[in-house]
This record gives C-alpha cells, sequence and structure tokens, in this order.
C-alpha cells in the first residue's frame, strides 16, 4: 500500500476529481445566482411586459432553474460516479412526494365528489 487512495471517500467528503464546483467560490456563485432567480421570479410576477398568463409558466421555470442551481452548488449532487447514491435517494424522495401529492388529490376529490351528492343519490349507491 502507497500511500492513500483518493478513490475511496466516505459520503459527504469532496473527492479531488469531483465536477461539483468547490469552495467559497462555488457557493458564492451558487448564490449569486440563486439570488438572480430569486428577483427574476418577483420581476415576472410583478411586471406587464409580460402576458398575464404565462406568468405561472415563467415562474415554474424559475423555480426549476433554482432548484438546479441548490442541487449542483450547494447539495452537490452531479454526475459523477461517486453521486450515484444521492441521485438515487433524490429520486426516491421525489417519487414519495409525488405518491403523496397526487394520492392527496385524488382522495380529496373523490371526497369532494361525494360531499356534493343527494341523499337519494346515496342511498342509490349503497344498495
Amino acid at each position: 500500500m502507497s500511500g492513500q487512495d483518493h478513490g475511496d471517500t466516505i459520503p459527504g467528503e469532496e473527492s479531488p476529481d469531483t465536477e461539483s464546483p468547490q469552495g467559497a467560490r462555488g457557493y458564492t456563485i451558487g448564490l449569486f445566482l440563486a439570488g438572480l432567480l430569486t428577483a427574476a421570479s418577483f420581476w415576472i410576477a410583478s411586471t406587464d411586459l409580460i402576458w398575464g398568463p404565462a406568468v405561472p409558466v415563467g415562474i415554474i421555470v424559475l423555480a426549476v432553474a433554482q432548484m438546479g442551481v441548490h442541487l449542483v452548488f450547494f447539495l452537490h449532487v452531479t454526475t459523477g460516479p461517486d453521486n450515484s447514491n444521492n441521485v438515487i435517494a433524490l429520486a426516491f424522495g421525489v417519487l414519495i412526494v409525488l405518491l403523496v401529492v397526487v394520492g392527496s388529490v385524488w382522495v380529496m376529490t373523490h371526497l369532494n365528489h361525494n360531499m356534493h351528492m343527494m341523499p337519494h343519490e346515496m342511498m342509490q349507491k349503497m344498495r
């Protein structure tokens, strides 16, 4: 064994060949981009230069871009081979959130439908 093996790192430790921005410079760039995207969102919401129905789409696009900035610059989720566990954990988290949101909307829609039934419709459904 000759010295330290740089290919074997613990989770959270930065390896020298990582693709993510490192150090204070990376955090500063991420902070600048996040602030810029936040300011752009406020500008889109308050301006009359953008067609009214397109404002929510613009805000959603900027929100997705900001999620990407946070993932890359602050959470260090990249496409490197040492980040496969982070990507899998992120995908699992997104799956759970989607299941909870879609399931909740589905349940609330059916509850809303059943609450607006007339009493005679409920009696026919119970038979």
